[in-house]
């Protein structure tokens, strides 16, 4: 089985990334968003593990110190992550991922892989 293909939709808030996502993920199979973690307040109708992984600013703060981020980002007061597990697991089983992150995570994305 060959490695599955890193997407990313990047843009400030607001700027229709989730509504791309949403229907690229209806069209195409063996798409997988990856989900971040972030220590917003959950939205209604949003559900932990599926949408985001709502956690606090310590546990988040924790897992930065720890390097666990793939990347990662403040937008407003609140924090958003991709850990890097969770994507390295995904495109091991072959499949492909989005992932769909402010401007501020796609810069240090594109470092890394400089």
């Amino acid at each position: 089985m060959s490695l599955g293909q890193l997407f990313i939709i990047a843009a400030p808030s607001g700027a229709g990334k989730t509504s791309l996502v949403k229907q690229l993920l209806h069209d195409v199979k063996q798409l997988t968003v990856s989900v971040s973690h972030t220590t917003r307040a959950m939205r209604p109708g949003e559900q932990h593990g599926k949408d985001y992984f709502f956690i606090s600013v310590e546990e988040f703060q924790e897992l930065l110190a720890q390097g666990a981020f793939l990347e990662h980002a403040q937008v407003f007061d609140n924090y958003y992550g991709t850990t890097q597990t969770a994507v390295e697991h995904h495109l091991s089983l072959g499949s492909d991922v989005i992932l769909e992150i402010d401007w501020q995570g796609a810069q240090q994305i594109k470092h890394f892989t400089a």
